[in-house]
């Protein structure tokens, strides 16, 4: 068995949530290992390179305005400099019965908020008045916060509050099924009022839209880098089989044999490798039974993305949200990253289709799957139909992200309740966050502080959230 020189603290896992971690701690001279069993970093927000289409791909992660902590990391890291932002989001309707495909943007205006996307929203033609009244009457519910009792699920939400067949399908559907990758049933009203709240209302800056315009694992390098630039040591392909503690040390033993010590351990894994990893420990505190129990009420969402190459220009969109359609989302990858250095030129188009809690798709082939987006594509972008695909590929992500649940709340621990030098980070730890990129980099900070005030040195790694703005900051003061 090789040994590893010992270190201050010990992260396992470098997706976003070790990553931030690992920036905060080194950044105030904390020693930092931070293993990571794939030969990349970024966790489920990555991108690798497809064998049989020699292209890297990824599965497209966004940012809003209101993901400060996100943003502040990238802005310290550099990253933000391959952000693309936008202030408007394009739905569009199928064509039907003669009818053209139909567009409707909502964007801000110079109205304050919470009535900044009001003029775009009351022009909008995929609702109808009706539909436009029982929207407008839900969301005074939120427009001084949400629910904090995470009890209800977001479908009784929307029947006590008489939302429209329509308002259901053109509004609520499109924002939550794809913000929180599930259905309304899995979804509480407590995140669902919170996505609005923060990227609807609170305002307009909240809901600017970001797209990395690199892949993913590239994109969060420049993260990677800085934490190594400030001392952290990054071990990439090192797997983690088991825990122990020792001469009161934490040690970490790999698949290969190498032996990680330190005297503070933060595991910043989803939770089921979280869980795996703790019940190799020959023994367990009450707390630590306690997380793996309550681990049990935890539960995965899919999403499945749709990559495709065309010998010509199917849309001069960025980006657009899809309404009657199993497909929530279009990247236009080809725009997206048109100002990279390594963008391909030409008169092909590279579209990424998403779809969000693609539980059908898991038991469909690849076959299935790209016919009927192929389809589907050929309803919002007639040309589609003419265009010759050059390469088509899929991506499923079984567990894309946990599933928030009504009552899961209480299940969520804080990321210090192990106790004993042990720490836990990741999405689905306590940030008062859905699963989210911002709520991954929220419990790294948060871990992070843990661990720093335990050392007793003074924390506060967290970005506070946006302020509101216009009206809203009436009913903020509250």
């Amino acid at each position: 068995m090789s040994t590893a020189a010992q270190s201050d603290v010990l992260i396992v896992g470098a997706g976003l949530s070790g990553l931030a971690a690992a920036v905060a701690l080194s950044g105030v001279g904390a020693q930092v290992a931070l293993l990571e069993r794939k030969p990349y970093v970024g966790g489920r927000a990555y991108s690798y390179p497809h064998p049989a289409l020699a292209e890297v791909i990824d599965s497209q992660h966004v940012l809003l305005g209101c993901c400060t902590n996100l943003i502040d990391l990238c802005k310290l890291s550099g990253a933000d400099r391959h952000i693309r932002w936008y202030d408007r989001i394009t739905f569009l309707e199928p064509e039907q019965a003669g009818r053209a495909t139909r567009r409707s943007d909502i964007g801000p205006s110079w109205l304050p908020a919470p009535g900044h996307s009001s003029l775009s929203f009351l022009g909008a033609s995929m609702l109808s008045l009706a539909d436009k009244s029982r929207i407008a009457l839900g969301l005074l519910e939120f427009m001084r916060g949400y629910p904090q009792s995470d009890d209800e699920p977001f479908s009784a939400w929307l029947k006590r509050t008489k939302q429209t067949a329509r308002a259901i399908r053109h509004f609520w559907e499109p924002v939550i099924v794809g913000a929180l990758n599930d259905s309304f049933e899995r979804c509480s009203t407590r995140y669902a009022g919170q996505v609005f709240h923060e990227s609807f209302l609170k305002s307009a800056e909240g809901g600017r839209l970001g797209i990395p315009t690199q892949p993913m694992s590239e994109f969060y390098e420049s993260v990677a880098r800085l934490a190594e630039q400030q001392g952290t040591a990054l071990h990439l392909r090192t797997s983690i089989d088991r825990l122990e503690q020792a001469d009161g040390l934490w040690q970490a033993i790999a698949s290969d044999g190498s032996l990680f010590r330190a005297p503070q351990l933060l595991l910043a894994l989803p939770f089921e490798q979280t869980a795996r990893l703790l019940q190799t420990l020959p023994e367990k505190n009450d707390a630590v039974t306690r997380v793996v129990s309550n681990m049990e009420q935890f539960s995965h969402a899919p999403i499945t993305t749709i990559h495709l190459w065309f010998d010509r220009e199917i849309t001069p969109l960025d980006h657009a949200a899809f309404l009657d359609t199993r497909i929530q989302w279009v990247f236009n990858k080809t725009r997206i990253r048109r100002d990279e250095p390594e963008a391909e030129k030409g008169p092909g188009q590279y579209l990424e289709l998403v779809i969000s809690g693609s539980f059908a798709e898991l038991q469909q082939t690849r076959e299935q799957i790209v016919s009927s987006a192929l389809e589907e594509l050929g309803r919002f972008f007639p040309a589609a139909r003419e265009a010759q695909v050059l390469k088509a590929g899929i991506l499923k992500e079984a567990r894309a992200t946990f599933s928030v649940t009504p009552g899961l709340d209480r299940f969520r621990p804080s990321v210090d309740v192990a106790g004993n030098g042990l720490y836990l980070a990741g999405d689905w730890t306590r940030t008062g966050w859905p699963s989210t990129m911002e709520g991954a980099v929220r419990s790294g900070r948060l871990a992070a502080d843990a661990i720093a005030k335990a050392k007793g040195n003074a924390a506060g790694f967290l970005t506070p959230d946006l302020p509101a703005s216009g009206l809203m900051r009436i009913s903020a003061s509250r």
